[in-house]
């Protein structure tokens, strides 16, 4: 099976690789929108290659499932595989072990869902706690903005069907005008591009494998730049002087931006840096290069499926 065995090298080599390769892109900062999709197109490919090999290894191993997967294709094409219908025993061992990788992946992933739902219920339940309905107001999907009662700044959202801003009273005094503007273009960034799901996905996969450097690297990236993706747009609308002290005003007292900043803050190792890229923007990637890289990243998918369609299509060419 030497397209199943080519599949595994290549999700190995990029999962290994891609890491290092994307760490080093200067641009990466300068469009953070970017490269959350040149994150996602190369995690894909490695999940392509692994659920590829998996088809072809048990089709290798088990007669009936190659019945299955090369049902509408001629005999030629299954000539070209090369698959010798002896059952090999490395084949169902390594098939196997590639369907138990992915069933953990997706019992990770509803485990990551199930909890954020779960913190979600409880987090809005303390909301109607805290901020209880008025004497004839009615509960209403349609009520996106929570403020709260409390001397700390703090502004967040809360994702899911009918997702919600939630601003303390602290921010509303600390911010003034344009400033309060700009943190609720923020998190409306967040509740638009849908970062939940990234968030969502990313540690999942970083759970189940933990030791796969793609894997700790996408969970580690996405926090990082779906903050700078909303930043952005915040930025665009308010512009980024607003915006960068509407961060300083909403995060100074949590000690993120003395000399010893606080550990165990949520984004707090980041924040210093968002400040000083807003305060010092760089030049953004030309139109040219943005269309080239989005290209690019957008064919990395496509190599597995290239790989693993090669043999039929040259035994039908």
């Amino acid at each position: 099976m030497t397209v199943a065995l080519a599949l595994l090298f290549l999700g190995a080599v990029t999962a290994a690789l891609a890491p290092r390769v994307l760490a080093r892109s200067p641009w990466a900062d300068r469009e953070p929108v970017l490269a959350l999709w040149v994150w996602q197109c190369v995690v894909v490919a490695v999940l392509l290659c692994c659920v590829l090999a998996m088809a072809l290894f048990a089709a290798e191993a088990w007669q009936a499932v190659r019945g299955q997967v090369f049902a509408p294709a001629p005999r030629q094409v299954v000539e070209a595989y090369a698959l010798t219908g002896d059952g090999h025993p490395w084949a169902a061992v390594l098939a196997f072990a590639l369907f138990a990788g992915g069933a953990w992946s997706a019992a990770m992933l509803t485990r990551e869902v199930l909890g954020a739902r779960s913190r979600r219920r409880a987090r809005r339940r303390e909301l109607r706690t805290r901020a209880p309905l008025l004497p004839g107001e009615e509960e209403s999907t349609s009520r996106r903005l929570t403020v709260l009662e409390g001397e700390r700044p703090g502004a967040w959202w809360l994702p899911g069907s009918a997702p919600r801003l939630v601003i303390t009273t602290g921010a509303l005094h600390r911010l003034k005008g344009r400033q309060l503007d700009a943190v609720l273009a923020h998190e409306e960034g967040h509740v638009r591009a849908r970062h939940d799901w990234l968030l969502h996905s990313s540690a999942a996969l970083a759970t189940a494998f933990p030791r796969v450097p793609v894997f700790r690297a996408f969970r580690q990236q996405m926090h990082r730049l779906v903050e700078l993706a909303a930043d952005d747009v915040a930025s665009r609308r308010f512009g980024r002087l607003t915006t960068a002290l509407a961060l300083v005003g909403l995060n100074e007292d949590r000690g993120v931006f003395g000399p010893c900043p606080s550990p165990g803050t949520a984004h707090g190792d980041h924040l210093p840096q968002r400040v000083n890229r807003l305060l010092s923007p760089a030049d953004r990637l030309s139109v040219g290069n943005r269309l080239r890289v989005t290209a690019l990243a957008s064919l990395v998918p496509v190599v597995p499926l290239l790989v693993t369609f090669a043999p039929g299509l040259r035994a039908l060419g």
